[in-house]
């Protein structure tokens, strides 16, 4: 056990470590840390018009007309609607200081790169043209990403080759920085206008056709699909067991694909449609990381109510206010479970028994699919599986937790008499 832990740990963890640092990802997940808030807002104000109450429903309706939902939806259309530019502008501002370049012109660089590429729609009424809200949710979610990332790059070669105009040093700061960034700019939208007119030409006649074709959609599919489920999982498992933040390596490239699932089923949610996608971020992080990576949320209570060893009995009582909240580093740190072969065990095998599981109950339709409310990560078990699956969800959260219990007590049952048997040596 230990050669192939050496083995994984030489293979692995250089790997991780690169991808952690590589500053594209990182801007991935910068923007989408900086959206959370706004999703999560957005997604409560989709709840209150999809409360299961006929009474409620018929009073909300007396006050407020009919199609009351309609005034109670505008926040959810003013954030998740509005993802993709959200999630740019946390991108333009992580990305643009890796190249040194300032916040603001980062965030103007890459929007008006995006908009160059979002094709003018008619508008039926009058006659005039608009930009089409659906390349602003979460379908135009990847131009937006491969925006800003090109717009940024573009800017930056073209200022480290010294194509500024430089202005004298009286000249106040903010007007120098305007000057200095016109050439750059000039470059960014005249390419991303002959990338606009070359798509034209073609059979996709947009990047947003493009990207989504060929990339978005497929990449959606295979994120739908339960191995890539599983697969990035393991990957996770295996990173915190050399002690290494998994889901930090993983998220620049899964957030998006289960981002844009979670936006359908919300979508989908306030339609009243049915919800088309059983796997999205939701799933992933409220009924497969109980607790936190790993499902500890079990072995937390375990040892709270079973260690005999006192370190152990120390380690529940400060673990189990954190665990609640889905925070377990006091686990992996303190039990510890990072290079405990032992442990590492049931730390794997028990979120893929919840993936598999909770996959099997909702496919069947025990469970209702999550639907698209972006709870945030830190919100208690069963009040979760309440808000997002309904009381059905918070049972099967029970059912789960009691399932990873049974998953993790005989190997922490190793554990603790290890541990139990060091303390009678030491107390000697």
């Amino acid at each position: 056990m230990d050669g192939f832990m050496k083995l994984l740990e030489a293979k692995l963890v250089p790997v991780a470590r690169k991808l952690d640092q590589n500053r594209y990802l990182t801007a991935i997940k910068d923007g989408f840390f900086a959206v959370m808030p706004l999703l999560i807002i957005g997604s409560m104000f989709l709840l209150i018009p999809n409360i299961p109450s006929e009474a409620y429903q018929n009073f909300m309706a007396s006050k407020l007309g009919e199609d009351w939902s309609k005034y109670i939806l505008i926040p959810f259309d003013a954030t998740m609607n509005l993802m993709t530019i959200f999630v740019m502008i946390g991108m333009a501002k992580s990305l643009g200081r890796s190249f040194d370049i300032d916040d603001v012109t980062s965030i103007v660089t890459a929007l008006v790169g995006f908009l160059i590429l979002t094709p003018m729609t008619e508008l039926i009424n009058d006659g005039g043209q608009g930009l089409p809200v659906a390349n602003f949710t979460a379908t135009g979610l990847f131009v937006g990403i491969f925006s800003t990332i090109f717009a940024i790059k573009i800017f930056s070669i073209i200022k480290n080759k010294g194509w500024t105009i430089k202005m004298p040093g009286n000249v106040p700061a903010n007007v120098a920085t305007s000057f200095s960034s016109l050439i750059p700019e000039l470059f960014v939208i005249l390419i991303f206008t002959a990338i606009r007119i070359a798509f034209s030409f073609t059979t996709f006649e947009t990047v947003q056709n493009f990207l989504y074709t060929i990339l978005q959609k497929p990449l959606t599919n295979i994120g739908g699909n339960l191995i890539f489920l599983i697969i990035v999982v393991i990957i996770q498992q295996i990173l915190w067991m050399f002690g290494i933040h998994g889901s930090n390596v993983t998220d620049g490239i899964t957030k998006p694909i289960m981002f844009a699932q979670t936006a359908e089923n919300a979508e989908a949610f306030a339609a009243g449609l049915e919800l088309p996608n059983i796997l999205n971020y939701q799933f992933y992080s409220n009924y497969v990381n109980i607790g936190g990576a790993g499902a500890t949320l079990a072995l937390v209570l375990i040892i709270l109510f079973v260690a005999k060893s006192q370190r152990f009995k120390s380690l529940g009582k400060l673990s189990i206010g954190a665990g609640i909240f889905n925070i377990n580093e006091p686990m992996i740190f303190g039990l510890p479970i990072v290079l405990n072969p032992i442990i590492v065990v049931p730390f794997i095998i028990a979120p893929l028994v919840n993936i598999l599981l909770t996959y099997f109950v909702m496919s069947i339709g025990l469970v209702p699919l999550a639907n698209g409310i972006n709870i945030q990560w830190t919100t208690p078990p069963i009040l979760s599986g309440l808000i997002i699956s309904g009381w059905r969800g918070a049972l099967h959260q029970v059912i789960l937790i009691i399932i990873d219990g049974l998953i993790y007590y005989p190997f922490f049952r190793v554990v603790d008499k290890l541990e139990l048997e060091k303390e009678s040596l030491q107390n000697n």
